[in-house]
């Protein structure tokens, strides 16, 4: 059996505020959980896709300097 989880995690956070965004994304880290990894993965995949080269330039960055400390 084949579940669609893009989608469903799409469909579970479309439309979420600023802070319900933050939650989600403050508890899934907290929770340090496997299961929530694909939700981070869909939010980062919508971060990317809709951010500006710069933008992109600065999370790789940050992101490289976080795997380094």
């Amino acid at each position: 059996m084949s579940f669609a989880l893009r989608p469903a995690i799409l469909a579970n956070i479309q439309g979420n505020s600023n802070e319900e965004v933050e939650a989600t994304i403050v508890d899934a880290i907290s929770r340090n959980e496997e299961k929530m990894l694909p939700g981070l993965g869909v939010m980062m995949e919508l971060l990317w896709q809709t951010a500006s080269e710069e933008e992109k330039a600065t999370v790789t960055a940050r992101i490289s300097e976080a795997l380094t400390k």
